[in-house]
C-alpha cells in the first residue's frame, strides 16, 4: 500500500487535479491535494445522485439512473432527499448515543481476543478486525450474528472495481443475494414490530426504519433497503480496515507501536494519527459536476467524474507536516479520513470508539505482537482509480504477550 502513497506525493508535485482514466473505459477528475479536496467534499456543484452519472458508469452497471453502487441512500443523494434519510439514520449515532455502546464494544473484544491463541499465526483480519465491528453493527441492527459470514462475501462482491465480465458477474450475484436476504429480513422484522412504540425507542435501528418508512412515511421501500445495505456496508468496513491497516502501519514504525504501549493515553490521538497515515478509505464515494467547474486551476467539465482521493490529502506536504511519517502524538490532525460537508461519515463516533477500544486491548494484551510474513508478500484488496475502500487481504501475525 506504500506504493500508492509514493504515486500521492509524484500526483502531489505535479499538481491538485489530474484527468486519469478508469478501468471502465472513461475518465475522471482525480483530486489529490488537501486544499482542492475539502473543497471539492463541500462543494454542492459536484453531485452525488447517479442519474448525474457519465454514461460509461452506468454502461458498467456501477450505479443505474436512480441507485448508487449500494442502492438508494442517502451516499448517493442530493439535499433535500440527502437531508431527509440522514436524519432518519442519524438519531442512532449521536455522540452520546455511541458511547453508550462501550461496555457491549469492549465485551465484544475481550470475547474475540480470548479465542485467538498465543505464539501461533492468526489472521488478524478476519479473525479480529471484521468480527468487531460486524458484530456490533448487526446488535444494533437487529441482524442475527450468525450471518455475518455471508456479509463479508457480499461486501468483497459488492467492492469490486468491475473492469471485466467475471467481475461484473460477481458484483450483481452479491448485490443480488443480498438484496433478497435484506428483503426477507425486513419483512420478519415487520411482522414483529412494536407500532406502538415510539421511533426512537424501538429496540434495534432495523425496527426504528420500520417504524419511520411505514408510520412516519420518511423511507420509501427502496430506501429503506438501500439503508439497510448501506449500513451494514459502511458500519463495518470502515473499522475493519481501520484495525487492519492501523495495525500494519504500527508493526512496521515499532518506535510508535512502543510509545503507544508505554502510554495508553495516546490512543485518541493514534486513531487519529492511524485514520490520516493509512486511512480505511482511498477515495471518497463518486461525485459528478452539475456544470463546468474551476478546482486547482484546471476547469472539470460538466457531467464529469469527480474522485477525491482522500488517502492523497491526508498526506499532502501543503498541509501535514511530515506527511508521510507516522507520529502517534500528532495533534495537528485534521484528517478527511471520513470525509467533510454534507457527507461527513455519520458512524465517524462509531469508527472511533471501536478503533480505540480495539487497539488498547489488541496491545494491552498482546504487546509483542509480530508479523508472521514478509511485509511484501502482503497484498491489498484491490488497485485502482475507482477504488473506494483501502485495505488488506490479509494480515498474518504472531500474538505474543
Amino acid at each position: 500500500m506504500e506504493e500508492g502513497h509514493s504515486r500521492y506525493a509524484t500526483l502531489h508535485e505535479a499538481g491538485p487535479v489530474h484527468r486519469v482514466a478508469t478501468p471502465l473505459g472513461g475518465e475522471a477528475y482525480l483530486i489529490t491535494r488537501y486544499e482542492e479536496a475539502r473543497a471539492a467534499l463541500h462543494d454542492q456543484r459536484l453531485s452525488k445522485h447517479p442519474k448525474n452519472a457519465p454514461g460509461f458508469l452506468r454502461d458498467s452497471g456501477l450505479v443505474t439512473e436512480a441507485a448508487g453502487p449500494v442502492g438508494v441512500n442517502m451516499l448517493s443523494s442530493d439535499p433535500p432527499d440527502h437531508t431527509r434519510l440522514r436524519r432518519v439514520v442519524g438519531r442512532a449515532f449521536t455522540p452520546r448515543r455511541v458511547e453508550a455502546l462501550r461496555p457491549r464494544i469492549q465485551q465484544i473484544t475481550d470475547d474475540l481476543l480470548d479465542a485467538l491463541p498465543t505464539g501461533k499465526e492468526v489472521d488478524l483480519i478476519d479473525e479480529f478486525a471484521f468480527r468487531l465491528p460486524i458484530t456490533v453493527i448487526c446488535e444494533m441492527l437487529g441482524v442475527p450474528v450468525e450471518d455475518r459470514d455471508r456479509f463479508r462475501a457480499w461486501t468483497r462482491a459488492m467492492t469490486l472495481v468491475v473492469s471485466t465480465p467475471e467481475e461484473r458477474r460477481r458484483r450483481e450475484e452479491g448485490m443480488a443475494a443480498l438484496q433478497v436476504y435484506l428483503s426477507g429480513l425486513i419483512e420478519r422484522c415487520r411482522a414483529g414490530v412494536d407500532r406502538e412504540v415510539p421511533h426512537e425507542d424501538q429496540p434495534d435501528l432495523l425496527s426504528a426504519l420500520i417504524v419511520a418508512a411505514d408510520e412516519r412515511g420518511e423511507l420509501g421501500e427502496d430506501e429503506l433497503r438501500g439503508t439497510l445495505m448501506l449500513l451494514l456496508i459502511a458500519g463495518h468496513e470502515t473499522t475493519v480496515n481501520l484495525i487492519g491497516n492501523g495495525t500494519l502501519a504500527l508493526l512496521r514504525n515499532r518506535d510508535q507501536l512502543d510509545a503507544l504501549i508505554a502510554d495508553p493515553g495516546l490512543l485518541p490521538l493514534a486513531v487519529e494519527e492511524l485514520l490520516r497515515h493509512d486511512g480505511p478509505v482511498e477515495n471518497a464515494t463518486f461525485r459528478f459536476t452539475l456544470e463546468d467547474v474551476e478546482m486547482g486551476g484546471v476547469t472539470i467539465p460538466a457531467g464529469s467524474l469527480v474522485l477525491v482521493s482522500l488517502a492523497g490529502a491526508d498526506r499532502d506536504p501543503l498541509r501535514f507536516d511530515r506527511p508521510d511519517e507516522l507520529d502517534v502524538a500528532r495533534r495537528d490532525n485534521p484528517h478527511l479520513a471520513f470525509g467533510h460537508g454534507l457527507h461527513f461519515c455519520l458512524g465517524a463516533p462509531l469508527a472511533r470508539l471501536e478503533g480505540v477500544v480495539a487497539f488498547a486491548s489488541l496491545l494491552g494484551r498482546f504487546p509483542g505482537i509480530r508479523l508472521a510474513c514478509p511485509v511484501e508478500q502482503l497484498r491489498s484488496r484491490h488497485q485502482s482509480p475507482l477504488v473506494i475502500v483501502r485495505g488488506l487481504e490479509a494480515l498474518p501475525v504472531v500474538l505474543e504477550r
